[in-house]
This record gives structure tokens, sequence and C-alpha cells, in this order.
């Protein structure tokens, strides 16, 4: 990727999916929300949200105005707009949480915060995936992980009309047996799109190209991952029919989400397969770091999925608990383990691209240390599979103590992700060529104009 063009707000996307995972965290190991308060209380959806849209939707947004360009070899259409579409996001997020923080009672709110933010939410969501659809368009026929991102985005309007729908139900805004029916009866499916659909299709769609940039491994269309992209692409056209038969209250939408999440399962395997066949074939021979994490997430998602296909685990407090391990295990792991080498990797980038071949270096690696961060990761993945396992006993307070570890590791990495756009574990001597920019630590640098 020396020479690309790098994308100005990805940063600014990354710094704030950071912030609102460390407030999730911290909420958590307050005692706010689940398991201290019931799965659908209005407090809970607070945590839900701060983590599914203010952390893992940001991150995964400032990751694709980043890579969609390289998946596809082709600059971002409209880039330009991402900021306004950071704005939408943010502002929309905060009003849904004042709105969840007004259905609880504990601050006199306006309710009508909840469809505020939601339609905010839907027009931020909205001018992001038209960027990405935009762009895709241009670059047809799509290489299979570009095919994986259109899913994705796909599944992302859905939830976020879901969601929007839900917040004029949850408000008395707007009176529809119609959105009763989804009310009682589509939570499930509007996490399926956005757990699902828009963050696990579209992380598998980018880790196959990073997976291979990473590992300098050959990149190579298989049958088993055309199989996969189907597998995915069929069961978000399932959930989103689930959608429609529980709305329209003739037929319910069990059987389609049980087979989707079949197909889920078949697609993940195949996945898995995949990401063996490129690890096997990397000529980079000792894998980094953030492979090495990302291996422990992809257990996680494979064990996550598995137990997500086994109906007994799929209601009450269980249910609560599996999501647990998929949202920390497989996505955030995944998220935190690949920012630790994205981050490094575009500092880099920014710092030495335009002193590259003029001047002596240092490597990407020089960025970070590995070792340290080693431990975190160990750290991070015990603390979550503990806490998963305080769920499934029903010991809160050992929960909280196991997510108070997690937090610490998330600080930890956070800070190191830091070191690296600072550039404090370089060594001296390779620090500050002549030529080279210091990066901003999170707003666009003004040396990069791209994203025209």
């Amino acid at each position: 990727m020396p020479g690309a063009t790098l994308s100005r707000w990805t940063m600014s996307y990354f710094a704030a999916a950071c912030l609102m995972l460390v407030a999730g965290q911290g909420l958590m190991v307050a005692g706010y929300g689940y398991p201290s308060a019931d799965v659908g209380a209005p407090e809970t959806l607070v945590l839900v949200h701060l983590v599914a849209i203010g952390w893992l939707s940001l991150l995964m947004a400032g990751a694709l105005l980043q890579f969609v360009p390289v998946l596809i070899g082709r600059a971002i259409v409209g880039g330009r707009f991402a900021a306004p579409a950071l704005l939408l996001l943010l502002g929309g997020l905060g009003c849904l949480v004042g709105g969840f923080v007004a259905l609880s009672g504990a601050i006199d709110l306006p309710l009508a915060l909840l469809p505020v933010g939601g339609l905010l939410l839907l027009a931020g969501f909205g001018l992001f995936a038209a960027i990405l659809a935009a762009t895709l368009y241009a670059a047809r026929p799509l290489p299979l992980p570009a095919r994986f991102v259109a899913t994705g985005l796909v599944a992302l309007l859905g939830a976020a009309l879901i969601g929007f729908a839900f917040t004029g139900a949850l408000s008395g805004v707007v009176e529809s047996p119609l959105l009763d029916r989804l009310v009682a009866d589509g939570v499930e499916l509007h996490a399926a799109l956005g757990l699902g659909g828009w963050l696990s299709a579209t992380a598998v769609g980018v880790s196959y190209r990073l997976f291979s940039m990473f590992l300098l491994a050959p990149e190579v269309e298989r049958s088993t991952s055309r199989a996969a992209w189907w597998g995915a692409s069929l069961a978000v056209g399932l959930v989103t029919t689930a959608v429609v038969f529980v709305m329209s209250g003739i037929f319910g939408g069990t059987l389609a989400f049980a087979c989707a999440l079949l197909l889920t399962l078949v697609a993940v395997a195949l996945y898995g397969a995949d990401i063996l066949h490129i690890y096997r074939a990397r000529k980079r021979k000792q894998a980094e770091l953030n492979i090495r994490a990302s291996f422990a997430a992809l257990a996680l998602f494979a064990l996550s999925v598995l137990l997500l296909n086994v109906p007994a685990l799929r209601t009450g407090n269980l249910v609560a608990t599996v999501v647990y391990l998929f949202v920390f295990g497989w996505l955030t792991g995944l998220g935190l383990a690949q920012l630790y080498k994205i981050v490094a990797f575009l500092t880099w980038l920014e710092a030495y691209g335009p002193v590259l071949g003029r001047a002596p270096v240092p490597r990407v690696q020089d960025l970070v240390d590995e070792r340290h961060a080693h431990i975190l990761f160990r750290i991070y993945y015990g603390a979550v599979v503990v806490a998963t396992l305080a769920l499934a006993a029903g010991a809160t307070g050992l929960f909280r103590v196991t997510v108070a570890a997690q937090l610490f590791a998330t600080l930890c990495l956070m800070r190191e992700f830091i070191r690296a756009r600072r550039l404090s574990i370089v060594p001296a001597a390779l620090r500050a060529p002549a030529g080279m920019v210091q990066p901003p630590l999170f707003l666009p640098p003004s040396v990069f104009q791209g994203d025209k």
C-alpha cells in the first residue's frame, strides 16, 4: 500500500470508537445494565448501542473508508462526506442514549430523543453506505472481499431501518400493530442484521484481504470463499424475510431465523478453512501479533455461532451470554487485534511515506512493542472467557471484576495505539529523518488531502 491515498477521517472514527468501547466497559464495571439489570431494560439498551454503534460500527466504518479502495483498486467516491457522516452518527448515538436514559426514568429527558436519534443514525449510516455503494458500483465486477462488504452494507441499512422503527414505537410517537409486532418479536432479527450481517460479514470480507496482506500470502478466490459469501448473503436474506413475516403477523420468523443461523455456521466453517489455507500459504514464516491475536477471535467466533445454533441457548439469559462472547470475543477481539497493526501501518505511511527511498526509515514493526502487547491480549481474551462463564453461572460480582480486567487490557492497548501514533517506540536514530511528517493523534493530517 505504499503510495496509497490515506483516508483523512479514519483515525477520527477509530478514536471515537475507542472512547465508546471504554465507556461501555466502564459502565459494565460500575454495574450499569445487564447483568445487574434485565436484558431488555433501558440501561442494557444504553450499553448495547454504545458498543454496537459507538464502538463496533464506528470502528468498521473507519476501517472501510481506508480499506475498500484497497479491496477494489480504486479511490473512494465522495470521501468528503465521511466527516458529516461521523457527526450524524455521533449526534444520533447521543440522542439515542439520552432517549434510553429517559425511558429508564433516571433523568427527566424527552422521549422524543429516541426517534430523533434514530433518524440521525439512519441519515448517518445512509450517507456512509452511499459513499461505499457509489465506490463499489464504480468498481464492478467486484472481487470477493468487496462482495462481502456489499452484503454487509445491505444488512446495515436493514438494521438501521428496523432500529428507527423501534425508536418510533418505544417513544410512543408512532402507534401501529406492525411496529408492535416488530418490537415484540423482532429484537433478535435486528441484532442479527447488525452484529451478524453488517459487522461480521464485513469483517470477514476485509479480513480475507488483511490476512493475505499481512501474512504475505497469495490472494486466491477459492470455491470455499465463494460458498462462504453465498452462505452469508443468503443468511442476511433469510433474516430480512423473517422481519417481513414477523411484521405481517401471518407467519412467524422462527424457522427462517433458524435456517439463517445454520447457514451462518456453514459459512463460518468455510471461512475458517480459507483462513487456514492462507496461513499455510504464507511467505512470512513468523506471524505477527495482530494475526496471532486474531486467531483467538476466530476461534471464539466459531464457538459462539455454534452455540447460537443450539435452540436451548437462544432463550432467556443464556442468549445474552453467547452474544457477549460473540461481541467481545469475536468482534471486539478482532477489532483490537487488527487495530494494533492498522494504526501502526497507517502511521508509518503518514510519517515515512514522503521520505521512503530518500532516507533510512524504520520498519512498521518498529512502531510497536509486541512483547508488551502480547501479554495484554492474553489478559483481554482470558478476561472475556471468564466473564462469559460468570454470566452463564449468574455470578454478577465475578463478571464485573473480570470486565474490569478486560477494561484494563483495553486501556493499555489503546495506550499502545497512542504510542505508535507518537512514534514513541521507534529507535531515536530512525525516528525523525529529514522530511518526515509527524502525524496528528486523530484529526486529519493536513498534508494528506485524499478522499476527493
